[in-house]
């Protein structure tokens, strides 16, 4: 449990509880209306299925409480959750009770709302993707189609305990002519599988279990219901997973979209700074793969230096103002909104950017970049520029990395420009142990190693010797040649330079290496 101090309210009537599906596992097929809700909320209460990821968009000073079920001695039964709902309604004006899936189905969602309500709390409900749906869908299943099933059924697989009779009708569901889809019932699927035979269903009906769904980790097993108890086992099986019976579960492979993506299943490692490296992992995600986040460096503003704040006070006499990376034009625009200014210093000055990930955070920034190269490096940025136009007596100032390469000033230099080279930001290597990544990569745990800078390559080999990488069956993907040059020049093999020097450009280059 995470707390911070509470502040009690005035009125009570004001505070709100927020019952809210988290969806089905991952982090971006929450609902926009229940993602909004954890950035404002002022407490989150979570059940131990929700995704962390979830929790990075709340606010520093929220209150997160974790309400975890049948783990033993750190578990919270139903009741207990029931009152801390109204307990934490009582001293924060908005609280989330984010619940995996969906909240109405099977996810107790009425027992807390009656809570709330016999307390007089206000509360809304926020539906969620039912795992039922996503884990069927994100394995090629349909639970319905015209020509086997025009009817699903949803049924729990767990029924609450010390019940003197089951609410569940086998006769009926053993006849049901659709789809059936058990919850929380991996655990019992040879009484599952037991009872449906028995009152009547073939031992040959179709049946599949999904674990993990959504996930890099999802697997799919499917046998005939008599057999499917044994595959499981087989196949070590574990919660949480769902399980459908029916024609549906036959499925059609061609329709398995999400386990057929080139990355499903790769363990991609990513090292840039921890703001980077969430930004890489999602993009890792959305194509399937499992992301290892390991920060190789800390990103530091030299914004308070002298040389930039002359800089800035003679910003108005440059023509032209190159950035040449994302993390540069951060930097600059959060200088300038401490300092109370906005876009407007640039006046009439030109807007070069390296790439397009920079034109695109300057974009959202609110400047339109007038120049980007074909080839996102240093050195063509300034050849394309100074064929662009004419740069003689004009003056430049590079916005940039400490540690950046001599050539783009010189080119500009050569080419007549008058060119002023301000460090705005320096990388520095992060800290912590690289023992644990080393015996991950060692045990042929990972599919790639991915660089995206020299400045992280280098802190990379502080920390991993390179030679657990060379002999390793990971692959090393770079973004570019510049960076490809220092894994070189440290002992690195490289066996993927990116055409495209931006992350989408080195993720797409490592899908057509798995393909």
């Amino acid at each position: 449990m995470h707390s911070r101090k509470s502040v009690s309210l005035s009125n009570e009537s004001e505070s709100i509880v927020y019952l809210v599906g988290a969806g089905p596992g991952r982090a971006d097929l929450i609902s926009v209306r229940g993602a909004e809700l954890i950035k404002s909320a002022d407490c989150i209460v979570c059940d131990k299925l929700v995704n962390p990821v979830l929790l990075r968009s709340a606010r520093p000073d929220a209150e997160i409480v974790n309400v975890p079920k049948r783990i033993g001695d750190r578990s919270f039964t139903q009741d207990q959750i029931n009152r801390l709902l109204v307990e934490k309604a009582r001293v924060h004006q908005r609280t989330v009770r984010l619940k995996g899936g969906d909240p109405g189905i099977f996810g107790r969602c009425s027992e807390e709302a009656a809570a709330l309500a016999e307390a007089g709390i206000r509360f809304e409900i926020v539906p969620g993707i039912t795992a039922g749906i996503a884990a069927a869908e994100y394995s090629g299943i349909m639970l319905t189609d015209r020509q086997y099933s025009s009817q699903v059924v949803f049924v729990t697989g767990k029924e609450a305990e010390g019940k003197d009779q089951s609410n569940i009708d086998w006769r009926w569901l053993a006849n049901f002519g659709g789809t059936i889809v058990f919850y929380m019932g991996v655990g019992s699927i040879g009484t599952i599988a037991g009872n449906l035979t028995a009152n009547g269903m073939s031992g040959q009906t179709p049946a599949a279990v999904i674990a993990d769904a959504t996930f890099p980790t999802q697997r799919v097993v499917r046998a005939r219901l008599s057999e499917i108890e044994e595959r499981c086992r087989q196949q070590n099986i574990e919660a949480p997973a769902v399980i459908v019976v029916g024609a549906a579960a036959e499925g059609d492979e061609r329709l398995n979209w999400f386990m057929s993506m080139p990355l499903f299943g790769k363990t991609i490692i990513v090292t840039r700074d921890v703001r980077g490296n969430a930004e890489f992992a999602g993009k890792v995600v959305a194509r399937a793969g499992t992301p290892v986040e390991f920060a190789t460096i800390e990103m530091r503003a030299l914004t308070h230096r002298n040389e930039f704040v002359r800089t800035l006070a003679e910003f108005s006499r440059y023509e032209w103002v190159v950035f040449t990376s994302r993390n540069g034009v951060t930097v600059f625009f959060d200088a300038m909104r401490g300092l109370g200014k906005d876009a407007r210093v640039f006046g009439h000055a030109g807007v070069a950017a390296i790439g397009e990930q920079t034109a695109s955070e300057l974009a959202r920034c609110g400047i339109r970049a007038d120049f980007t190269p074909t080839v996102f490096t240093g050195k063509e940025l300034g050849r394309q520029l100074l064929a662009l136009t004419d740069m003689r007596g004009k003056k430049v100032v590079l916005l940039r990395s400490e540690a950046a390469s001599g050539d783009l000033p010189d080119l500009l230099r050569q080419g007549g420009a008058e060119v002023q080279d301000t460090a705005i930001y320096t990388t520095v290597a992060a800290g912590g142990d690289g023992t644990e990544l080393s015996e991950r990569i060692r045990g042929d745990g990972v599919d790639w190693v991915t660089f995206a800078s020299p400045s992280a390559v280098r802190a990379f080999v502080e920390r991993i010797p390179t030679e657990t990488v060379n002999s390793s069956k990971a692959k090393v993907a770079s973004i570019g040649p510049v960076t490809s040059q220092q894994l070189r020049a440290l002992g690195v093999r490289v066996d993927l330079t990116a055409q495209r020097h931006t992350i989408d450009g080195l993720l797409d280059a490592i899908e057509e290496a798995c393909r």
